[in-house]
């Protein structure tokens, strides 16, 4: 016996970029209403969902709108989407350039900080004690650490400190997801050619 799936419903990326479609592919200007009746003819968008990608286009920059007496009127030309990713392109230059200039003075800073503290004998030699005092330090802490282990309080603060990571992992997968989300709609690359370049595997978010 033959079964049959259901049709896909379209994601709010292949939305987005149908919405898009109707603006370039016309050059024209639309009001909500309008674009609630072109979204399900013309490319298959649920009319209640036009106007929630329509805003997300509103908010990424991409759907440019106005008011006009008491009407709202909504349009995107192709040549936005360029002058946009330049003008991103641009900015993350700038953000380089100063960065880059941060780390020069930083360098210039160090290497100033080394000059004031020259490596004198009595300098080497308290430095060497520091280094012995360490170790001696790390021996001591593993010595108490080996008599602690069942001490209940121990036991107590590793859990703790087991669902301290664990919250802070799946918090941290979720900023991960969020991101990915944002800069797939924002440079409309395919989220797995962004994990495969980061080397990110699919199990990456699964987190229990």
């Amino acid at each position: 016996m033959q079964h049959f799936q259901a049709p896909r419903g379209l994601s709010l990326e292949e939305k987005r970029t149908k919405l898009l479609e109707i603006f370039h592919e016309s050059k024209d200007f639309y009001q909500l209403k309008e674009l609630e009746k072109l979204g399900p003819k013309l490319k298959g968008i649920v009319s209640q969902t036009v106007k929630e990608v329509l805003q997300s286009l509103v908010d990424d920059g991409l759907v440019q709108g106005d008011k006009i007496g008491a009407s709202n009127f909504f349009w995107s030309f192709p040549s936005q989407r360029g002058t946009i990713v330049q003008n991103r392109l641009d900015n993350v230059k700038e953000t380089r350039t100063s960065y880059e200039a941060q780390l020069a003075e930083l360098k210039t800073a160090i290497e100033h900080e080394r000059t004031l503290r020259p490596l004198s004998d009595s300098r080497a030699a308290a430095l060497e004690q520091l280094t012995s005092m360490k170790k001696q330090l790390a021996v001591l802490q593993e010595e108490i650490d080996a008599y602690g282990a069942c001490d209940p309080v121990k036991v107590e603060e590793k859990r703790r400190a087991v669902t301290l990571a664990h919250e802070a992992a799946v918090r941290w997968t979720d900023n991960y997801s969020i991101l990915l989300s944002h800069f797939t709609r924002q440079t409309g690359m395919d989220a797995q050619d962004i994990r495969r370049y980061l080397e990110i595997g699919d199990d990456y978010e699964d987190i229990f």
